[in-house]
């Protein structure tokens, strides 16, 4: 089931997308799904007559995964890590689909890195592994836009990946989805940058959740971005930028200075 947040001339509802491609419709839910459960309304609108948002704002957190996949490490001049390298990010970072991304001002060397990002769907600490599938609300697909230099520079990333409009997120959420073997691509102005999958992971998605949740008490709505595959590369104003995950959707963002 895909989940959406949208607008049309009103606050932002959620809503179910159903349909074929180029001919969905959106129909909307009774107040937030995480809380309230998935509860359809009379109300439906074509998806072309409204304006997608960020599928969710984390309430808490956004967890980001560093070098979690070899091809990426390598091109980083990194080593893989031996336990999953975690970082946070505010939740002012999260943008939407179709959002303009302004490049921040501090930095000249932006990059993308097109993930899969998972959505929790209840609190939760120290999940077992075999216990992860419980305690997930579903996927959707994240660009982790990263200053590269301030990402060298800083003892911390904070300031390289959370910057506001770092992490645009979409085009929905797909509650109904197996992580394990997802083809995940990014593509720079027409051009196929990044082609992965989700099987390169280093750590699993249930691997990460489960190591996440022992630091962590996880909130329904907070993110877990898995990490990037190969093929990372600079932004510069002007580009427009395509992440796309299989099962998902692809997720389109526009870079202005």
């Amino acid at each position: 089931m895909r989940i959406a947040r949208f607008v049309t001339d009103t606050e932002p509802a959620y809503g179910v997308v159903s349909g074929e491609p180029g001919e969905e419709s959106v129909t909307e839910l009774v107040g937030d799904p995480l809380y309230q459960g998935i509860q359809q309304t009379p109300t439906s609108h074509a998806l072309a007559d409204v304006r997608l948002v960020a599928p969710i704002i984390p309430r808490s957190k956004v967890i980001g995964v560093g070098r979690n996949y070899r091809d990426h490490a390598r091109e980083m001049g990194n080593e893989v890590p031996v336990s999953p390298l975690l970082f946070l990010v505010p939740n002012t970072a999260i943008a939407g689909p179709n959002e303009p991304i302004t490049l921040p001002s501090f930095s000249d060397e932006v990059g993308y890195e097109a993930e899969l990002a998972v959505v929790i769907g209840r609190i939760c600490k120290d999940v077992p592994v075999e216990r992860v599938d419980e305690v997930i609300f579903g996927y959707t697909v994240a660009n982790d836009v990263t200053a590269r230099d301030a990402q060298r520079s800083d003892s911390q990333w904070a300031r390289a990946k959370g910057f506001d409009g770092s992490t645009p997120i979409g085009p929905w959420i797909e509650t109904d989805l197996d992580p394990e073997s997802l083809t995940i691509t990014g593509t720079l102005n027409g051009e196929t940058v990044q082609d992965g999958t989700t099987s390169d992971m280093v750590f699993s998605v249930a691997d990460l959740v489960a190591y996440a949740s022992q630091a962590f008490t996880l909130l329904p709505g907070d993110i877990i971005l898995t990490g990037t595959p190969a093929g990372v590369g600079l932004l510069s104003a002007g580009d427009r930028f395509e992440a796309e995950i299989e099962g998902i959707g692809t997720l389109v963002n526009h870079f202005r200075s």
